[in-house]
């Protein structure tokens, strides 16, 4: 598969990036690494060399989170996330990506300008309806293109939860809806055999970044960290509106 020492740099750099979202930064942006992928790969090929990684990531990160996430938001984002995840296999083959893109990307900016209006940092959504169907656009969106990571930041942030429940309750959330997309993406043909020896090569990287994010997660204040999930969560929005324009 990787053809050149290029390409497997550029491969083994978006696994560390995706490890380092998950691990520490509530995976807002680790949809990022199989975009990059995209640009040298086909779609496809991209998503099916991420998945097995980013489930990597999952069971690297779930033990240091072990038990610090809030259950009520995670239970109602999973329950939204199977069904969605299910309609993502549903639809694959014809899901309008660009108008995702263009979707997410628009919440993911209207949620970060919201929030930056004064007081509106001290109101706090319930849990009900608006976790599911956040769990819903997750799972959909993150079969069809590794990006449910925005829905689930704007929920869980207008939620208030302090830095490391934020984090632990992605953590969870991904766990399970990546599991229950590997035996629809095995039906469908993504996985292929060079994908699964590729990622046996970039193993060790996704591990490195699953462990930077981890201690990054702890070094960094819960103001800089939040500081760092909105600036991140903008250019996630910015991305996919680009990629749905152009």
């Amino acid at each position: 598969m990787f053809e050149s020492q290029t390409l497997f740099l550029l491969a083994a750099l978006a696994t560390v990036f995706a490890g380092v979202s998950k691990g520490g930064f509530g995976s807002g942006a680790a949809f990022a690494s199989s975009a990059l992928l995209a640009l040298v790969l086909p779609p496809a090929t991209a998503l099916g060399l991420m998945l097995p990684l980013l489930m990597l990531i999952d069971v690297t990160t779930l033990r240091p989170y072990w038990m610090r996430w809030s259950w009520p938001d995670a239970r109602l984002l999973v329950l939204g996330g199977i069904p969605g995840a299910v309609l993502g296999a549903a639809l694959f083959t014809v899901a309008n990506d660009d108008v995702l893109r263009l979707l997410i990307g628009g919440v993911a900016l209207g949620f970060v300008m919201w929030r930056l209006v004064p007081g509106t940092g001290r109101i706090r959504v319930q849990p009900g309806w608006s976790g599911g169907l956040a769990g819903v656009i997750a799972g959909f969106t993150s079969f069809v293109s590794h990006a449910g990571g925005p829905p689930v930041a704007v929920y869980l942030l207008s939620r208030g939860l302090e830095k490391t429940a934020y984090q632990a309750t992605t953590v969870l959330v991904f766990w399970i809806i990546n599991i229950a997309k590997a035996i629809p993406y095995g039906v469908l043909g993504v996985f292929t055999i060079e994908t699964l020896k590729a990622d046996l090569m970039l193993a060790p990287f996704a591990l490195f970044g699953a462990w930077l994010g981890v201690k990054a997660h702890h070094w960094v204040s819960e103001r800089h960290f939040f500081g760092v999930t909105y600036a991140m969560l903008t250019v996630t929005g910015l991305k996919l509106i680009w990629d749905a324009l152009t």
